[in-house]
């Protein structure tokens, strides 16, 4: 994919990639959606970008990680932070995206849309 010159980029690059849930391939395998990335004027890697959907369980998994334990242990207080946090990266704008972080928060979707108007409402 790259040659020793591009490491350091690539080695930059992959933490960010990681952390929306993309992809790293060579710039010819390229698809029409995918972003190429270049260094001193060679490409030299693209980055194949997630689906909506994935991007929503890549960041509930990350946070989970973060919390250390399932989201659907936390208290209500962290619950709802967790919400505002999702809301403000935009993880209700998904389909289904109320219903996907219901279930990670082991709520109903009725109590995920009160933390959200509860927010809306303060």
């Amino acid at each position: 994919m790259s040659g020793p010159a591009e490491e350091p980029f690539l080695a930059a690059v992959k933490p960010l990639v990681d952390a929306i849930g993309g992809e790293m391939l060579p710039p010819g395998e390229a698809g029409r959606d995918d972003v190429v990335l270049a260094w001193e004027g060679a490409d030299v890697v693209a980055v194949r970008l997630p689906q909506l959907a994935d991007s929503l369980d890549h960041i509930l998994t990350a946070m989970e990680r973060r919390q250390g334990r399932p989201l659907a242990d936390l208290d209500r207080r962290t619950k709802q932070e967790v919400v505002r946090a999702l809301e403000a990266r935009g993880a209700f704008a998904v389909r289904h995206g109320v219903e996907t972080v219901a279930s990670a928060l082991g709520v109903s979707r009725f109590t995920v849309y009160n933390y959200l108007n509860r927010e809306k409402g303060t």
